[in-house]
């Protein structure tokens, strides 16, 4: 007799395949963040161009075989797999088959809290499902029309689907363009303090640094896409200046492109930052492969040319593995530093965004007219140093953009 209780509780059991090369230690990741067991991992030794498997049908077997023996509940690829292949791998197999794409977008189902982020996750699971929903529903009976002659003859049930997602889909962008015009409003709001948005690889610790340097609550877990809703907190430089410093979504390598145009809005809180703050995980051998991937992001959202930090973290860690660090250190000569769980760098990660933010240190002397201009600067906090002498008001400090030019006729030699 089964147990149902038990067989409700069961951890789905997985196999994994991958292309030539990938030992799919980030695709077991993901699996694992997803709440899967994985039984075995297999790597192809080459691929071919098939029509019906995206390998030869000899291996195709094979794996589904292997499948069989290992008593898995699903398979999962590392690359991408097309509606039609998707079908056939299901029909050979008999049991579920998907892509790295639906494990990411499943993992960012299960992450999502806030109206927006649910939103978000819905609208790229649609957008995913979409030209899958002929091997979803398999009655393609058209709905009767009305008397003879009178209509045509009628939707097909696959038809059908594909309008009611479609309309979905419009009623949900609806709804994220209306949130989005709120989070125009509020960046708006808060435009006259610079801003830096944290950006990086996913689990390269964004979320424990903004806790970290601010005493946020943001939630830290050592698992893959643990933050989807940006957060953004205002980070102290010194006793008068400050920024707003906003975690952002983690990136991965093969980022579904679903994902970055359902959450474009979520995203795109890096191309309006002043400086972004760009966290490797200092300890992960990947490391500079994760910086290419997120550059890449990056470029595709239009934040490719916002001035840049880079901040390499988990410095605690990396000391075991001191090659990794040295590698990095070379490739990244001014990058800084830090350990947000040791808190380590933080004195010289501040004193340089207050370096790009608040531009360099100069030497004003300004008339004692220039009341004004003199209060601007202080309101904006990088007054440094002021002495009021018969010559003029001698003002040590910092400047950028519009408050730089007003300067600019008073700075000396």
């Amino acid at each position: 007799m089964i147990d149902v209780e038990k067989e409700e509780q069961a951890v789905p059991r997985a196999l994994l395949v991958g292309e030539p090369g990938n030992n799919l230690q980030e695709l077991k990741g993901l699996v694992l963040t997803l709440g899967m067991d994985v039984v075995q991992r297999l790597t192809l030794n080459r691929m071919e161009v098939h029509p019906a498997y995206g390998i030869g049908k000899g291996k195709a077997q094979e794996i589904a075989e292997l499948a069989k023996q290992i008593e898995a509940d699903c398979i999962i690829f590392d690359f991408n797999l097309e509606p039609r292949k998707q079908r056939n791998w299901e029909e050979l197999s008999g049991i579920s088959c998907f892509d790295r794409q639906e494990v990411i977008i499943r993992i960012f189902g299960q992450r999502a809290q806030t109206k927006e982020a649910v939103l978000q996750v819905e609208l790229a699971r649609l957008s995913y499902s979409l030209p899958r929903l002929a091997h979803m529903n398999k009655d393609f009976s058209r709905q009767r029309g009305g008397a003879f002659g009178a209509k045509g003859s009628g939707e097909t049930q696959l038809e059908l689907d594909q309008r009611q997602v479609r309309e979905k889909i419009s009623a949900i962008k609806k709804e994220l363009a209306e949130i989005e015009l709120n989070r125009k409003t509020q960046r708006k709001q808060r435009d006259k303090m610079p801003s830096c948005a944290l950006v990086g690889y996913t689990n390269a610790g964004k979320s424990s640094l903004l806790n970290a340097l601010t005493g946020a609550d943001a939630y830290v877990e050592n698992k893959l896409f643990a933050t989807l809703d940006p957060l953004t907190r205002k980070l102290p430089l010194n006793d008068s200046a400050g920024v707003l410093i906003t975690d952002t979504v983690g990136f991965i390598s093969n980022l579904p492109h679903h994902l970055i145009d359902a959450f474009k809005s979520t995203l795109e809180e890096a191309t309006y930052a002043d400086l972004l703050l760009l966290v490797l995980d200092s300890s992960d051998p990947d490391a500079e492969a994760q910086y290419e991937t997120v550059c890449a992001v990056l470029e595709d959202i239009g934040a490719d040319k916002n001035p840049r930090l880079i901040l390499l973290n988990k410095v605690d860690k990396a000391e075991d593995e001191n090659h990794t660090l040295q590698k990095l250190r070379l490739k990244f000569p001014d990058a800084i530093l830090i350990s947000a769980k040791e808190e380590i760098g933080f004195l010289d990660l501040k004193s340089k965004i207050y370096e790009l933010l608040y531009g360099e240190l100069a030497t004003y002397i300004l008339p004692p007219t220039q009341t004004v201009l003199i209060n601007e600067l202080k309101k904006a906090g990088c007054i440094e140093k002021e002495e009021w002498l018969d010559d003029g008001v001698h003002i040590t400090a910092r400047a950028t953009g519009r408050l730089a030019a007003l300067l600019s006729p008073y700075i000396t030699e």
